[in-house]
């Protein structure tokens, strides 16, 4: 990492001699290895006590896994199946966290663990770099960015949907990962060609500055670039938006030149030559399915429709979800969410330019979900690390805060840990699939077939096939007799009410396994009972 990035004060405050210019690297590099590292080991804390939650979770789990049985890691299967949900960037990292940890819980979760930590790292390195109006002077503006760099990050760290997503084995992370990295260079290529940059150092600064500049500009246009192509492969077109907070802030700013530094017809080429790597032989494996089904239903099916229950169709209630988003950040965005009032007004009375280009990204996330029809609470979530600068900046030129924030840190570091060491084995009793895989794995055999009845969620696919070679049959009731009076040994997962009838008289060599728990898909109560023949 060039010393422009790994040290971003250095253009702002030049080291007399060789000798600081290396301890100021080294205390650069201590600081970027004390975040990462404390991000990892706060995320990963309980990470193994809960098992995937359906559905999306096991999808993703068992997708990865599925693509190391198949050698194929460019179309996903699920259940032997082809799943044309999403790109397959959240599947490569799970294969890789697979190779180092094998097939488990933890290791599905892991890459999200370590998105999140680079996430903010990124926001640390692009919060220190920011120089606060209000601190005019190099050494002002590099006390100013280090807190800001360090504030902005725990925040993010420490917000609900950060908790959640951070520990979840799905693409969101790596989708905030990369936005905010081409957020963080979007802004950069606009700041190095903005006229205000040479008026915030002296001659002599300016004079290194831009030897700098001249170093990294192309640094960071390959950067934004190949950004936006891998968040498009982590979630879909929604990882471009990016590309309109950049394009909104060259058109209000009314300084053509901008656009030259972004060289935007070039640039999108990288894109889709980055993109079309993967998306080219997708499309031609699967017949153009990925793009039918993974644009056309995924993205604009959500955009006119609720999918999965999630959002409303009707013309009234979508009218009334229109500020969901506006609502849930309260708790999306706890315990920070209590300064957002305070924040709103303050930026509404005095911003800068940087205060605008944060906003900006922010406004054109929310404004977009909120005309989405389908609607959950983590979809925002490519924004908080706009709000977690913004807060930061705020409070860092505030002065008074720093009791606050402290108090807030260390109230959210606890609650988090206590509920992802206590509260989490205490759950994990209510997961029906890793609970009857727990009872009945000693009893299970790699060449047994399994199906199941009117219980098909996805955790079934993940746990069991960790011991069963073969994929999950769905049945329907009259199915499932005739599945088991055939030869060979296999088991069938059903409702517990559904064996009385199906089954009153079992033979003496067959065996049942059952438990009361919670399906969280769906929230309600599942009885569920797995029968097995061992011949």
């Amino acid at each position: 990492m060039p010393d422009a990035i790994l040290s971003p004060h250095l253009k702002s405050a030049t080291p007399i001699n060789r000798q600081h210019a290396i301890r100021l690297r080294q205390i650069r590099v201590r600081n970027y290895a004390l975040l990462f590292f404390g991000c990892v080991l706060f995320h990963v804390a309980g990470t193994w006590n809960v098992p995937l939650i359906d559905r999306d979770e096991p999808r993703f789990a068992e997708a990865s896994r599925e693509m190391i049985e198949r050698s194929d890691y460019v179309v996903p299967y699920f259940n032997d199946r082809v799943r044309l949900d999403k790109p397959p960037l959240a599947y490569w990292m799970q294969v890789a966290s697979y190779g180092i940890f094998g097939e488990n819980d933890f290791a599905a979760r892991f890459p999200s663990t370590i998105a999140a930590a680079l996430t903010a790292l990124s926001i640390f390195a692009w919060g220190s770099r920011l120089r606060s109006p209000r601190r005019p002077s190099a050494s002002q503006a590099r006390i100013g960015g280090d807190r800001t760099g360090w504030w902005a990050a725990i925040i993010f760290t420490l917000c609900l949907q950060t908790f959640v997503h951070a520990k979840a084995a799905v693409a969101d992370m790596w989708l905030v990962l990369f936005v905010t990295l081409a957020h963080w260079s979007g802004y950069e290529l606009i700041w190095q060609s903005s006229p205000e940059s040479e008026h915030q150092t002296s001659n002599s600064e300016r004079i290194r500055e831009q030897a700098i500049e001249h170093r990294t500009s192309n640094l960071w246009w390959w950067t934004f670039y190949l950004a936006l192509a891998l968040a498009f492969l982590a979630k879909g077109p929604i990882g471009w938006v990016p590309l309109l907070t950049v394009g909104s802030t060259i058109i209000f700013a009314g300084e053509s030149h901008l656009r030259k530094s972004f060289k935007f017809v070039r640039g999108i080429a990288l894109m889709l030559a980055a993109v079309s790597v993967w998306g080219i032989p997708a499309l031609v494996r699967t017949h153009g399915e990925f793009f039918w089904i993974g644009i056309g239903r995924h993205v604009v099916g959500r955009s006119i429709g609720a999918m999965e229950g999630h959002g409303a169709n009707s013309l009234g209630a979508y009218l009334l979800l229109l500020p969901f988003y506006f609502v849930t950040i309260f708790a999306s965005f706890f315990p920070w969410s209590i300064k957002l009032p305070w924040l709103t007004r303050r930026l509404w009375r005095n911003r800068d330019t940087t205060d605008n280009y944060l906003l900006t990204g922010t406004f054109m996330i929310f404004t977009i979900f909120s005309l989405i029809k389908t609607k959950l609470p983590h979809y925002t979530l490519p924004a908080f690390p706009l709000l977690a600068l913004l807060l930061a900046r705020c409070w860092v030129d505030n002065g008074t805060q720093a009791k606050c924030f402290k108090r807030c840190t260390i109230a959210a570091s606890c609650v988090y840990l206590t509920i992802a060491l206590i509260a989490a084995p205490f759950a994990a009793r209510f997961f029906p699939a890793a609970q009857l895989f727990r009872e009945s794995r000693n009893d299970l055999r790699s060449e047994m077939e399994f199906a199941a009845v009117e219980y098909n969620e996805p955790s079934l696919v993940w746990y069991f096939r960790g011991r069963v070679n073969g994929f999950m049959t769905p049945l329907n009731r009259d199915a499932v007799v005739p599945f088991m009076e055939q030869d060979g040994a296999r088991f069938v997962m059903m409702p517990t009410n559904l064996v009385r009838d199906l089954f009153p008289n079992p033979p003496p060599n067959w065996k049942t396994f059952s438990t009361c728990a919670f399906n969280i898909a769906k929230g309600k109560r599942v009885d569920l009972t797995l029968v097995l023949k061992s011949d």
